[in-house]
């Protein structure tokens, strides 16, 4: 068999960082109403959230006099570990907040919940997903005399709210959210209610539990729920904003009803396994794309092996399908953060190791098939697959679960621009060479929404936002238009 790996054409991959390699999730969000030691159980939360956001962690707790607060750069492990810190996030209510930043840099005045003191009392606000005219807002805003203390668009939610002439604070929330566009689900805590709200489309997900005390918890996961033994109720609906307070949870509909669009890449990558995501299981889902992949791209091997973690499931439903062996061939280390900025080229070319290293019993003399959920800029791919054939495989064949990410995403995930994602700019057969497989197949788009449950794309449509892979965004993208509001 030939060494592709040597012989691959001179195609250009940008050798960046780890941390442009993948497709980065949002933000998770957790709110607790009425349940003893909120924060407590907040911070739970937010540890199953820990995959939605690594770079920060924050919680606001109220106690019926006052509020408090504590953020942190860091993990949430990190940030909330010490008793002394909890002991100091009293109340029955809480909001909080895992923090991966898409708009605004890694900075501590980023760390969400933004809390603000305004004339009808302290309000303390966190957001999942990322507003496509906060820029355009932010400059009006400023005009106005506004002054910002951070680089996040969510802060444009505190200004809107400070200047909205309505009387209440539920209207005022209505009015700032009717002024802001993009994909989002947005918590906020006052004194008297606990707010969840999800844009009108649905994009981002927000689901509504019972804790086992009789309290209210509101989690951009279903797993959130399963860590501090919650109930789940129901999904928040796009466009829907849900009050809870002393008397229970009653429900608003400011936005006119319009066809929902979930995120697609949900069910591919971004939500973990375990979650149940506006009533489908992930891992379900997963596996099916897996059964799919292999309907559609079938390949003589002698063993299947993920690309740890998010391959796993897509690999298993692959074997089942194919009945070749499932394989564990690649182990990842999960001790290991985002990549370190690595000073030399060496060192650089080992990064990968850090993360991933190979099973060499299992990969020595076989035909491989890497199963893994997507390809951005193919720098990481390309590493895998050399490492795998180094372990002695004899040939590497690479099956993404997902279709090929053309488009970045202005939705909330931290993707490269289109001229830096492989897909945007080679075809699948120049992608193959650029990686050093000996073949390469995307599941179709019809194959992804068989798996999900319809019978074709067609069938699925204005159920779902797939802008990455089609370019077809379902909401305005007034910043990069470059497009004042009124």
């Amino acid at each position: 068999m030939r060494d592709r790996a040597k012989e691959r054409r001179q195609i250009m991959i940008p050798d960046t960082l780890e941390t442009s390699n993948r497709p980065y999730e949002e933000c998770g969000v957790v709110g607790i109403w009425g349940a003893p030691d909120a924060a407590a159980l907040a911070a739970l939360g937010l540890h199953a959230l820990q995959h939605r956001g690594q770079e920060a962690a924050g919680i606001v707790s109220h106690d019926s006099e006052r509020f408090c607060q504590h953020k942190g750069l860091g993990l949430v492990g990190d940030v909330f570990s010490d008793a002394r810190v909890m002991a100091t996030l009293k109340g029955k209510s809480a909001i909080g907040h895992n923090r991966y930043a898409t708009t605004g840099g890694t900075l501590l005045r980023n760390v969400q919940p933004l809390y603000a003191d305004f004339e009808f009392g302290g309000l303390a606000v966190a957001h999942n997903g990322n507003l496509t005219n906060a820029a355009t807002l932010r400059q009006a805003l400023v005009k106005r005399g506004c002054l910002f203390q951070s680089t996040t668009d969510t802060e444009v939610f505190v200004h809107l709210i400070a200047i909205s002439l309505y009387a209440t604070v539920l209207e005022r929330l209505v009015d700032a959210a009717k002024q802001v566009k993009g994909a989002y689900s947005v918590l906020a805590l006052a004194p008297e209610f606990l707010v969840g709200l999800r844009d009108p489309l649905g994009v981002r997900p927000l689901i509504l539990g019972r804790t086992a005390d009789g309290g209210w918890m509101l989690a951009s996961e279903t797993c959130a729920l399963d860590i501090v033994g919650a109930e789940f109720v129901r999904n928040v609906e796009p466009g829907e904003m849900v009050i809870i307070d002393n008397d229970g949870v009653r429900s608003m509909r400011p936005f006119a009803q319009t066809s929902p669009r979930f995120c697609v890449f949900e069910y591919i990558y971004f939500a973990r396994p375990d979650s149940i995501l506006e009533n489908h299981s992930v891992y379900e889902a997963r596996k099916q794309i897996g059964v799919e992949l292999a309907r559609e791209s079938g390949v003589e091997a002698d063993v299947i092996v993920p690309v740890p973690d998010s391959g796993v499931p897509s690999a298993m439903g692959f074997a089942a399908e194919s009945g070749i062996p499932f394989e564990m061939g690649i182990i990842r280390n999960h001790y290991v953060g985002r990549t370190f900025i690595e000073p030399t080229d060496q060192i650089r070319n080992l990064g990968v190791r850090m993360k991933h290293s190979a099973n060499t019993p299992v990969l020595q003399g076989k035909r491989v098939v890497l199963v893994d959920d997507s390809i951005v800029r193919g720098t990481t791919s390309r590493k895998i697959v050399d490492m795998v054939r180094a372990a002695g495989a004899t040939e590497v064949h690479m099956r993404i679960s997902s279709p090929p990410t053309k488009h970045p995403c202005f939705y909330g995930i931290d993707t490269p621009e289109e001229s830096q994602l492989l897909a945007a700019t080679h075809s699948i057969e120049e992608m193959a060479e650029a990686i050093g497989v000996d073949s390469l197949a995307f599941i179709s788009f019809d194959g992804l929404y068989r798996a999900l449950g319809h019978d074709d794309r067609t069938g699925a449509e204005g159920r779902y936002c797939d802008a990455c892979f089609t370019g077809d965004y379902p909401i305005e993208l007034v910043d990069k238009e470059g497009r004042l509001v009124a």
